[in-house]
């Protein structure tokens, strides 16, 4: 044991050497430039980070152990393991500061720094205070344990993720999203990002400066270029660097960590060829399309029934004016029938039914007055599962037989008075997947009842309108084409039948007092954009949702291109502008003309007698890939011998990344019969402060030139 007095001298000299280069990263670390054989010492921090852990703890318990103050060699051996304990911290700290320079920011790693050097600090003053107070050094050697375990959860958290630590004890919420409701990027992209590179790009981990756990800042991309470019696979980071051989260095993810499936690979790949867009819909993908094929397999797949088809001359006998029998889908024999109508209703028409009873999954009697009309029939229907009864004026009998229909999943009884005696009877339904009771009287304690008594259903009580507004959802357009020849039938709904759609036809928002409500199929025979919101009473009005139709236009005699777009959008050239096809809303479809070096510029040859009253520009819009709306269109005629300037505009600029999508542009020209057009289209020449892409050069992607 006599060997230990010098070799405490040594190292705790050797603290305040660690404690000095710490001190000099800690300070000056972000202007000194770390060599590599230093980075090497860096990432050895998960290694040498154990020691301390271990050496300090086992010093902690040694503090509350009496009987070592009274042997000597145990008072030595403790004091050994102390200080040894102390080195390996500092080293740890140097070590993480070190490692700390390469791609590491954030609150996480803050937190983990100084509760590192709090351990460092706090350890080295208990050690030299050793002989201080008793007292001080039991509360001290508490707080040094309190520290460790900090230091300890806030460093697993940048390796492992925030909830590393508690995730066993984490009750997961259940997901159940269905094909419905998916979105592309949140249920299907968002994920993959989760499970294969958010370790190195979140907070606190900043691998090249990118981060994947919040889109924002995701949408700026990292130190070398943009993560997405919506369309352009060669441009987005992204595509290029998932598609690097494994043993490239710039490969995503790194040969170390879990790599990519093939089917995750494509997904990525696909995501970004339909334009990387952030808020589509999975029903609003074409269904032809990888993209749609290999997102649909992760969601609740359309039950299999196992049941025969039936006689398809039968099924359409029974529809009608009132009554609609339809299959769930053309290649399942399940069935949904649906009354509408309240005056053509005829109670004994239910009978009619029983003919497909066994394929019938769903039936909708929303709004049908069935007072008095026995419904036990029901319970013969071997696979009904959704029963939609809203506002029928259901009496307590007939819920009564309804809840022993024990085939059904989903029930929707809302706008019916529910007695005690009622309630009772949907308390004995726990097959129920959902329930729906909007305005069905029901005091809380009744709600209360029917949540502890179904805990596996979802209930919807719908809103008590005490101060609460909530926002409506947007109009569906239907309309079958964008560009017709002749007329164009476009059709408008929402799933609450009782709001009002408003429109217009002009491009101009809709407002609820002078803007018409959409009672019928409309009818257009001319370019135009539809905008359209819903409104209703009680209820914040939707978002506006817009659409474009096109009238084929008058096709020049001659024509041609006064400028080349870029080689890589060139499309079919000059005819690609009057051949009568709708560009689709992505710019690598090869149905698009884009320049961002010079102006688009188009000139058109007429034959004498045409008279032109109206111009459109069908164009593309698509902020993420640098698409904007042109910062100039100009137009000119060629008429008595000169070009005269009538059309010198700036159209309205994007001031934000929405999603991609197509526009018009029209501008009347009063009749005229002019020799020659000229059309010019200036790309923005640099990028708004907003954009990720600041200051570099915007494009222009025309498709479509209609003259009317």
């Amino acid at each position: 044991m006599a060997r230990y007095p010098k070799s405490l001298n040594f190292l705790e000299n050797l603290i305040f050497v660690w404690f000095g280069f710490a001190l000099i990263i800690t300070v000056a670390g972000s202007s000194i430039q770390i060599p590599e054989w230093l980075q090497v010492f860096g990432r050895s921090h998960p290694l040498v980070l154990h020691f301390p852990i271990v050496l300090l703890l086992l010093g902690v318990c040694f503090s509350f152990v009496p009987a070592i103050e009274q042997n000597p060699d145990l008072k030595k051996l403790a004091q050994f393991i102390w200080i040894i304990g102390i080195n390996f911290a500092g080293i740890s700290v140097l070590a993480g500061l070190i490692l700390s320079q390469e791609d590491y920011a954030g609150e996480t790693l803050n937190l983990h720094q100084w509760t590192g050097w709090a351990v460092f600090i706090i350890a080295a003053v208990l050690y030299f205070s050793k002989d201080y107070s008793k007292t001080f050094l039991k509360t001290g050697s508490l707080i040094l344990a309190v520290t460790v375990v900090l230091a300890g959860h806030w460093g697993a958290s940048l390796t492992h993720g925030e909830t590393f630590l508690l995730a066993p004890i984490i009750p997961e919420e259940p997901t159940q999203t269905n094909l419905a409701e998916a979105e592309v990027f949140k249920d299907v992209i968002q994920p993959i990002f989760q499970s294969k590179c958010i370790s190195c790009h979140k907070e606190g981990k900043v691998k090249g400066k990118l981060r994947l756990d919040n889109v924002k800042e995701m949408i700026k991309g990292g130190k070398s270029g943009p993560f997405v470019v919506g369309g352009n696979l060669e441009e987005s980071l992204l595509t290029q660097r998932i598609h690097l051989p494994l043993e490239e260095k710039k490969h995503m993810p790194p040969k170390d960590k879990t790599q990519l499936s093939e089917e995750e690979r494509t997904l990525l790949t696909e995501w970004v060829k339909a334009g990387a867009v952030l808020d589509l819909k999975l029903h609003e993908v074409d269904s032809s399309s990888s993209l749609f094929k290999l997102a649909s397999l992760r969601f609740n797949p359309e039950p299999v029934y196992s049941f025969e088809f039936a006689d398809l001359d039968q099924v359409s006998e029974l529809n009608n004016y009132y009554r609609t029998v339809e299959p769930l889908s053309p290649e399942s024999p399940a069935l949904i029938a649906s009354y509408f109508g309240i005056a053509a209703f005829d109670p004994a028409s239910l009978t009619d039914l029983e003919e497909v009873k066994e394929q019938i999954i769903q039936l909708n009697l929303d709004k049908i007055p069935l007072t008095g009309i026995d419904l036990s029939f029901l319970k013969s229907w071997p696979n009904l599962e959704t029963l939609r009864l809203n506002f029928t004026q259901l009496d307590e009998s007939q819920i009564l037989e309804i809840s022993e229909i024990q085939t059904l999943k989903s029930l929707a009884i809302s706008g019916n008075k529910l007695s005690e005696k009622s309630i009772e009877g949907l308390l004995e339904m726990q097959k129920l997947r959902q329930l729906f009771l909007w305005q069905s009287g029901l005091s809380d304690e009744q709600k209360e009842k029917l949540k502890k008594g179904l805990p596996r259903t979802k209930i919807e009580f719908g809103y008590d309108d005490r101060g609460i507004i909530y926002p409506l959802n947007q109009p569906k357009i239907e309309q079958e084409k964008v560009l017709f020849k002749d007329s164009l039938e476009i059709k408008l709904s929402h799933p609450i039948k009782t709001v009002e759609v408003r429109y217009t036809l002009d491009g101009s928002e809709p407002d609820s007092l002078e803007s018409p409500i959409y009672q019928n199929p409309i009818w257009v025979n001319s370019s135009g954009k539809l905008q359209a919101k819903a409104y209703a009473k009680g209820w914040i009005s939707s978002n506006s949702v817009s659409s474009i139709f096109m009238k084929s236009g008058i096709s020049p005699r001659d024509r041609k291109l006064l400028s080349q777009p870029s080689p890589n959008y060139k499309a079919k050239g000059i005819e690609t502008l009057f051949d009568q096809v709708k560009g689709k809303n992505n710019h690598t479809s090869g149905e698009w003309l884009g320049y961002t070096d010079e102006p688009s510029w188009i000139e058109m040859e007429l034959d004498p007698s045409t008279k032109i009253k109206n111009i459109g520009l069908s164009l593309l819009y698509h902020e993420s890939a640098y698409i904007f709306p042109p910062t100039r269109v100009e137009i000119e005629f060629f008429e008595n011998g000169s070009w005269k300037k009538i059309i010198n505009e700036q159209p309205r600029q994007s001031t934000k990344i929405k999603e991609i999508r197509s526009d018009l542009i029209q501008y009347k020209v009063e009749n005229r019969s002019p020799e020659k057009i000229r059309i010019k289209l200036y790309p923005i020449a640099s990028l708004p402060s907003w954009h990720p892409g600041a200051g570099a050069k915007g494009w222009v992607f025309v498709d479509e030139i209609l003259l009317n």
